[in-house]
């Protein structure tokens, strides 16, 4: 109960401190730490990541979520610790298949073991809100939140001044000097076609969207404490840890190189994973997390 509260109040502080006065505008925000742990807020455009949603209501709504908006329970909408506010992403229930697309525009969940934490709606919508949380995928929308990003920061008092058009343009290739040769001209280079816009859902339609079923395939928690590009580094973390229980170090490529993953697992239940990801935190490796293969 004691941890329940503190994580609670450093939520509201949080969001306080990143709160902006212009009702929901823009918002990436300067790194922050709760209980240990550093969150950096950054543009990702490339995010996708399993893990545990859980889900917030009455406790927040009416209140200003960290961008400046008001949270509203009954729209789908979702709290994320790092990614752009506003921005999309879609979330898909591990347990059940469900998926939809959400509107990020809050900071949270700040339980260790949570990556995302939804609006009522949102998690009645995806089959979660009776359980309470859900072994989750999320992916950003990166076409449609590069566009509200684009759009929001362009808001400004300042007049806007059109491009100048452009023209067809013709070249020719000349001949030696001295040459009889006609000069022989170049295929025309024509402006490029005009770039694609993409549509932003509104509320109105992420709340009136068709929910999508999915195949999902059974999942696995592990606490993930570390993941190295040198072995050693990982055997020396893996060792560290046997005291708390069996670990695997696993070998992965991704797009930064060849990673060493040490983990601990699986885990027979989250309640087994949150205790367990708390000690190690608790022992020095806040960069541990549970994830969900």
């Amino acid at each position: 109960m004691s941890a329940c509260s503190e994580t609670k109040l450093a939520t509201y502080a949080v969001k306080e401190a990143q709160t902006g006065q212009d009702g929901g505008g823009y918002k990436i925000g300067k790194p922050y730490q709760i209980q240990g742990v550093w969150y950096y807020p950054a543009e990702d455009y490339n995010y996708q990541e399993t893990g545990v949603a859980s889900w917030y209501g009455p406790d927040f709504h009416g209140k200003y979520t960290a961008n400046g908006e008001i949270f509203d329970q009954n729209q789908v909408t979702a709290a994320h610790r790092t990614l752009p506010l506003p921005s999309f992403v879609r979330v898909t229930n591990l347990d059940n298949g469900r998926s939809l697309v959400v509107r990020v525009n809050d900071r949270g969940p700040f339980a260790h073991s949570r990556i995302l934490d939804l609006s009522r709606r949102a998690a009645q919508l995806l089959g979660m809100e009776q359980q309470g949380t859900a072994r989750v995928k999320v992916e950003i929308m990166a076409d449609e939140s590069r566009a509200l990003a684009m759009r929001l920061k362009s808001k400004t008092d300042e007049p806007q001044v059109a491009a100048a058009p452009r023209e067809t343009v013709q070249a020719e290739t000349l001949p030696p000097p001295g040459s009889r040769e006609q000069a022989k001209p170049i295929v025309n280079s024509a402006p490029p076609p005009p770039r694609q816009t993409v549509a932003e859902p509104d509320a109105q339609q992420l709340a009136n969207q068709p929910v999508r079923t999915v195949a999902v395939k059974p999942t696995q928690m592990y606490i993930q404490a570390g993941a190295f590009q040198r072995y050693d580094n990982a055997n020396r973390l893996s060792a560290a840890l046997s005291g708390m229980g069996q670990t695997k170090i696993t070998q992965v490529v991704t797009k930064g190189g060849t990673m060493f993953r040490v983990r601990m697992g699986p885990l027979p239940s989250l309640d087994a994973a949150d205790a367990l990801l708390e000690k190690v935190i608790a022992s020095g490796y806040p960069e541990a997390k549970l994830v969900v293969d």
